[in-house]
């Protein structure tokens, strides 16, 4: 029999899978909806489907656990926007290494609010995907012809890496089912509710058209990327340190790389790999060698941190 972190391993190496492989699903997608109106789709359907599954975990939900997964669900519902936002005017593939940085923030955000210290290797690590990121999207004439979906990327990441924060400081403390279904469930109603303040103000008129590419998207994303994976990846951090996770799910824009190029044939160009490949080792270099400080107080620690959040 599998143990129960190499199970952990298998489950997140799937979640980087799946979800990097759905960067062109999505892509091609908002051709048809708006950004809003899909992520309150997407997590709807998810919700359901995750509620039925998860519905046992559910039965005597304390409001401690509704907060804590709101608190989650808060941090997705801004990452998912700010990701399915940049993703109207930037590739899959870069979108998918901006969102990967996460990993590297996490100690940085550790080490800014929590004062934790971390080692010469992490700060290596987030020079190298700070410099990567450099390269990935600003073109050679300059900033002036920066693409304006990359910036809102990397607000994603910065959610994202708070989101995974927030998974490891709650995940043992509560059910993995019922902090499952409540970030996603959170996210749908922060989405229906945007809905109506968007369209009031003009920022973002809903539009949805039935087409066979939203319809394949909404099922991969909401069943696959987020019912499935995000279940997964719930369940594999009481398991897997919040680094040893990082370093799994980092191979997430290596897959939506490998898609975007035979699906879409999106053109790498060398400046583009360069970038990549900077961010990816800052990745690697940051969670190999950093040895990244533990995110829950020492009295709350996962009993497995030799076993997370990015």
């Amino acid at each position: 029999m599998f143990s129960k972190r190499l199970r952990a391993d298998l489950a997140l190496g799937f979640c980087a899978l799946i979800w990097g492989a759905t960067f062109v699903a999505v892509k091609d997608a908002l051709a048809d909806v708006s950004v809003i109106v899909y992520i309150a789709v997407r997590f709807a359907l998810a919700a359901v489907v995750m509620a039925i599954f998860f519905r046992r975990s559910l039965r005597g939900i304390t409001g401690k656990a509704v907060w804590a997964g709101a608190q989650i669900g808060f941090c997705m519902f801004t990452a998912y926007v700010f990701q399915t936002a940049g993703l109207k005017y930037t590739t899959p593939s870069k979108a998918a290494f901006i969102t990967g940085s996460s990993v590297v923030i996490v100690p940085l955000l550790l080490a800014l609010f929590a004062r934790r210290k971390i080692n010469l290797w992490i700060w290596a690590g987030a020079l190298s995907a700070l410099v990567g990121l450099y390269f990935l999207t600003v073109p050679p004439e300059g900033l002036g012809g920066l693409n304006r979906g990359d910036p809102v990327v990397f607000g994603c990441a910065v959610m994202f890496a708070v989101h995974m924060i927030f998974i490891s400081r709650h995940i043992e403390h509560y059910s993995v089912g019922a902090l499952a279904v409540v970030q996603v469930a959170t996210t749908a109603i922060l989405a229906t509710v945007a809905l109506p303040l968007l369209a009031v103000t003009g920022w973002e008129p809903p539009r949805l058209v039935w087409t066979g590419n939203l319809i394949f998207a909404v099922l991969v994303t909401a069943i696959g990327s987020t019912a499935i994976g995000f279940s997964f990846q719930t369940w594999a951090q009481q398991y897997a340190s919040p680094s040893h996770t990082a370093i799994l799910i980092s191979l997430e824009p290596v897959f939506a790389a490998i898609t975007s190029w035979l699906l879409a044939r999106e053109h790498l160009g060398a400046r583009v790999l360069l970038g990549a490949g900077l961010i990816f080792a800052g990745i690697l270099l940051a969670e190999l060698k950093g040895h990244a400080p533990p995110i829950a107080p020492e009295s709350l620690e996962l009993d497995n941190r030799g076993g997370k959040a990015s």
